[in-house]
């Protein structure tokens, strides 16, 4: 147990000599259940079509299949979607990443379409613009991925792939002019499923569908 009075630099240095070896015995593990985070906040998505981005083996999109909403499903490799396919679930095999440095992606979702987004453990910045774009008004934005320090505790590391500190809310609040509402955000650390750091946002676009229950904090 690390000691509150310590520096956090220091202690983040020291933690990860304790877990260091439980990360890497869980690092590869597949993940079956759907995250806390986005089962906390899924009442909250209004009735409609989900995009599930970089969707993996599809356990959100199962999870939110099941909660009665029709998802699509979208990766760009064909083995993990094989795994996502499901009664109400469309998949779709697609690298928006496949795009020059210069240019922006090719992404082909129409504005306004989507009554939740989700995202869990992917960071490709250049979509970010996209996904509050392609938000039905009251549509609901569910992100949760790696941030800054992940390096010490295992993949990913390279900085490419994490968020920098508060990064995920001030995307949020580029919006804000536009009806973006930021429900909840958290930055730290995370001991399940596997120690980590991360980030965690959930944004709605515009009001929500409910007047005051559809903001209920669960």
């Amino acid at each position: 147990m690390c000691a509150r009075q310590w520096d956090w630099d220091t202690t983040r240095f020291e933690c990860v000599l304790t877990v260091y070896q439980r990360a890497m015995m869980t690092s590869h593990l597949p993940l079956a259940e759907a995250s806390a985070w986005i089962r906390r906040f899924a009442p909250l998505i209004p009735e409609g079509e989900i995009l599930d981005l970089a969707c993996g083996s599809g356990r959100h999109a199962r999870f939110l299949a099941k909660e009665g909403h029709p998802v699509l499903a979208v990766d760009k490799d064909p083995d993990a979607l094989s795994g996502a396919a499901g009664a109400c679930i469309t998949t779709l095999q697609m690298d928006l990443e496949a795009h020059a440095a210069d240019e922006q992606p090719q992404w082909p979702f129409e504005a306004d379409r989507f009554a939740g987004i989700v995202v869990t453990n992917y960071l490709h910045r250049p979509l970010l613009p996209f996904l509050f774009a392609s938000l039905a008004p009251s549509g609901l934005l569910l992100y949760e991925t790696f941030a800054s320090g992940n390096e010490h505790f295992g993949k990913p590391s390279n900085p490419a792939f994490l968020l920098q500190p508060g990064e995920l809310l001030r995307f949020a609040m580029r919006f804000a002019d536009q009806g973006a509402r930021v429900v909840a955000y958290e930055d730290g650390y995370a001991e399940t499923p596997k120690p980590a750091m991360v980030q965690r946002l959930c944004l709605i676009k515009g009001n929500a569908a409910c007047g005051p229950k559809g903001l209920r904090l669960f």
